[in-house]
């Protein structure tokens, strides 16, 4: 039974699904709490928190359209991602600091399941974050 239970374990350690903390590439500071979910079959993650100290209740000061000027808090900042292999792909990767909508993919750290790989796209450029994963 208790091997059950740590094989059980062990597994759903292996999902992107659940809530991450994204950490800048360039600074190393920790940037807010991510929930990636599943809806209709593909993929999404909204911001749940922002960690910065002072920008708490931030305004997407650099979004277009109905988010111009709301909370970042709420954000859908993954949408449309579709598993393909060991990877998730052909969706959007939304940054709210900078008003940019690129392509982009996730996937788990071969290395450590508890890091999520996401990468952003514009043209032949990326740039990757590592994110962690929140118990």
């Amino acid at each position: 039974m208790v091997f059950l239970l740590f094989s059980l374990q062990s597994l759903l350690g292996q999902t992107i699904f659940g809530i991450w903390k994204t950490i800048d590439d360039k600074s190393g500071k920790e940037k807010a709490l991510v929930e990636i979910y599943n809806k209709d079959g593909l993929v999404y993650g909204r911001i749940l928190e922002i960690l910065e100290e002072g920008k708490k209740d931030a305004l997407c000061i650099k979004c277009e359209g109905d988010q111009k000027n709301r909370p970042i808090v709420g954000i859908r900042v993954i949408r449309d991602m579709e598993k393909d292999g060991d990877k998730y792909k052909g969706g959007r990767l939304f940054d709210p600091e900078h008003g940019l909508d690129v392509r982009g993919k996730i996937w788990l750290d071969p290395d450590n399941p508890d890091r999520l790989k996401v990468r952003g796209y514009v043209a032949f450029f990326y740039r990757t974050q590592t994110w962690h994963r929140v118990d």
